[in-house]
């Protein structure tokens, strides 16, 4: 965990001096891919400060006041920067408005990652004096060494038993690396797969490269083995209860990406849809389900889940009347029983298997899933989506269209 914020006063001694490597000034927030990069380099920390950076918004270079008017609009564009998924993993930041020697500012606070190398866009970004640079082979390896085991995320902790052999580098090679790291990077690459491997955190940072959960369950030949609740149970019901009839049943494993295609597969072989004619000759076709809502809980729940701690699978059962999607992981971080839902409340219990699963495009933006979901069963006619949360699970129900 990360101390406190910074103090005014701390501040304000960084806003004065021209020199220091923690800050950047902006006259403006125009160019948002600058501000972007300027957030991943602070997270890299790559003077190894320990210290978080700071990037003042309304500043000049020479660090007199741009009078750029500090509005809600814009500290929500720049507290977006977080969530945008262009950055992973995703930032530990935080964005107030301030006064500092009468110049009302935004002020961006990115703490240093626990485990780096972060990347915007692909590209590691890092900091070199006063400038932003893309970090070089050797860059990126002291990042990767830089790691420290006793803060680092489960899923990113290295997996005693489990060695380079349980990786399918095929898969890695062809399928995922190009879904992670930038054209122009690959292009210029002369590292050896155990580095590329550490680089992406699906290995520990040296040998004997050692896989990590993240590793095992995006690009492994068996995740079963080294992470026992990895799959998903599907049941069809035929009826409205537990003890009615089971139509079909599935259990659903392999590699995450081939879990979360099987579940689209499944959601749409099980959707029906329904034409409709309403006051003319236009006919309007509605499923009982729209697939975004079905898929953006399922994704939430195989990204979110606890593995560490439950060996108990993600569970879809499918009633007449209903779905039910259960992950076996309650509320994590700042997000709790009360605020479970609401928009920019997040928390990453997984933030490295959130990472890969946005890589290859399970995840268009963090934080919005469930808002995307329920936008979708208002625009098809369905009940919004009820939540039922405890300290063990999340139980999301979807009712059928009536």
């Amino acid at each position: 965990m990360h101390g406190p914020t910074l103090t005014d006063e701390e501040l304000l001694a960084l806003k004065r001096d021209l020199e220091p490597d923690r800050v950047e000034r902006k006259a403006s927030a125009s160019d948002r891919d600058r501000i972007a990069e300027a957030v991943c380099a602070f997270a890299n920390d790559m003077p190894g400060h320990g210290k978080p950076g700071v990037i003042f918004i309304g500043l000049h270079d020479d660090g007199s006041c741009a009078h750029l008017p500090i509005t809600d609009e814009l500290l929500r564009t720049l507290a977006d920067i977080r969530s945008s998924g262009n950055i992973v993993p995703v930032p530990q930041m935080s964005v107030q408005k301030k006064v500092l020697d009468g110049c009302e500012v935004a002020v961006v606070i990115v703490f240093p990652a626990d485990a780096p190398p972060v990347r915007y866009k692909g590209r590691v970004c890092i900091r070199v004096g006063p400038r932003r640079a893309y970090a070089g082979a050797q860059e990126e390896r002291v990042l990767a060494e830089r790691r420290r085991s006793r803060d680092l995320p489960w899923d990113v902790r290295p997996l005693a038993s489990a060695g380079l052999e349980d990786l399918d580098l095929l898969v890695f090679q062809r399928e995922y690396l190009p879904s992670a790291v930038s054209p122009e990077v690959l292009e210029q690459n002369q590292r050896r797969t155990e580095e590329q491997l550490a680089s992406l955190r699906f290995v520990e940072p040296n040998p004997p490269w050692r896989p990590t959960p993240a590793g095992v369950l995006v690009c492994g030949k068996d995740p079963l083995r080294f992470v026992p609740g990895a799959y998903v149970q599907f049941v069809r019901f035929d009826g409205t209860e537990l003890a009615a009839a089971i139509r079909d049943q599935k259990k659903i494993d392999g590699t995450l990406p081939e879990i979360l295609r099987r579940i689209d597969e499944i959601f749409e072989a099980n959707i029906q849809v329904r034409t409709e004619i309403a006051g003319g000759p236009v006919e309007t076709r509605k499923p009982d389900y729209p697939l975004v809502a079905l898929q953006q809980i399922a994704r939430n729940a195989v990204m979110h889940r606890d593995y560490e701690g439950s060996n108990s699978p993600v569970r879809i059962y499918w009633f007449d009347d209903r779905v039910e999607i259960l992950n076996p992981g309650g509320p994590y971080g700042q997000v709790t029983k009360a605020n479970f839902g609401q928009p920019q409340v997040t928390d990453y219990r997984n933030p490295h298997i959130a990472e890969a699963l946005k890589n290859l495009g399970f995840v268009q933006k963090f934080g919005v899933g469930i808002v995307l979901a329920q936008k979708a069963m208002r625009e098809n006619g369905n009940p919004e989506i009820e939540f039922k949360v405890t300290d063990w699970n999340v139980l999301a129900v979807l009712r059928r269209r009536p």
